[in-house]
């Protein structure tokens, strides 16, 4: 039988083809697929200026060592919408939490990136937690071919943003991004081409109900 609403969250490494695999899955079910978006609807649900965001998007803020040294982590409260604080990056993290806890509730949809797993987990039952990863070759590959960039470049890029996106995970959730217990289905890309990936979820949201 056919659940009525579900949300799948994808987390992934940069060059995995995580979030083209994500895009292509959601006009095969003919669900909306958000990502940057995510941005512009924050700024104007928050009124603060999308640069703010853009700034901020998947990386940490400024007392990651403090966190990490106290096991401190930020409580997702409502944001504040005045004062000193207003853009400061744990209430950037909280107007962007607020947005997709919204459209969460309203439909079935795909979020990437953002810590959407764990800002979703107390909310919905049915998230589906998915997390791509790949070997190098293959990452360093497609960031080539996607990015239109040589193999030095790829290298760095793909180090620069995964650690980014590792200490983001980190300092917002107190979590290790690379954890798969906080992921229903952690997916190997490295032998596999996009399509295959796509076909990979479905069948998994099929044997979990969501869809037939």
């Amino acid at each position: 039988m056919k659940k009525k609403h579900f949300v799948i969250t994808i987390e992934r490494q940069y060059g995995s083809g995580g979030r083209l695999t994500g895009e292509r899955l959601a006009e095969e079910l003919g669900i909306h697929f958000y990502d940057e978006e995510i941005l512009k609807m924050t700024s104007e649900t928050s009124a603060i200026g999308e640069q703010y965001f853009r700034l901020a998007d998947e990386k940490a803020g400024n007392n990651l060592l403090y966190r990490i040294v106290t096991g401190m982590k930020p409580e997702l409260k409502s944001p504040e919408k005045d004062g000193p604080n207003i853009t400061s990056p744990d209430n950037l993290f909280r107007f962007q939490s607020s947005v997709i806890r919204s459209l969460a509730e309203s439909e079935d949809c795909i979020i990437v990136g953002r810590c959407g797993n764990y800002v979703l987990q107390d909310q919905l039952e049915d998230v589906i937690r998915i997390f791509v990863y790949a070997d190098t070759v293959t990452r360093v590959r497609r960031i080539m071919d996607v990015d239109k960039v040589d193999e030095p470049e790829a290298l760095r890029r793909m180090r620069r943003i995964d650690k980014e996106r590792t200490e983001y995970h980190r300092y917002f959730t107190g979590r290790e991004w690379m954890d798969m217990e906080n992921y229903d289905l952690p997916i190997n890309a490295s032998r596999i081409d996009y399509d295959q990936m796509i076909q990979l979820i479905k069948d998994y949201l099929k044997l979990r109900g969501y869809i037939e």
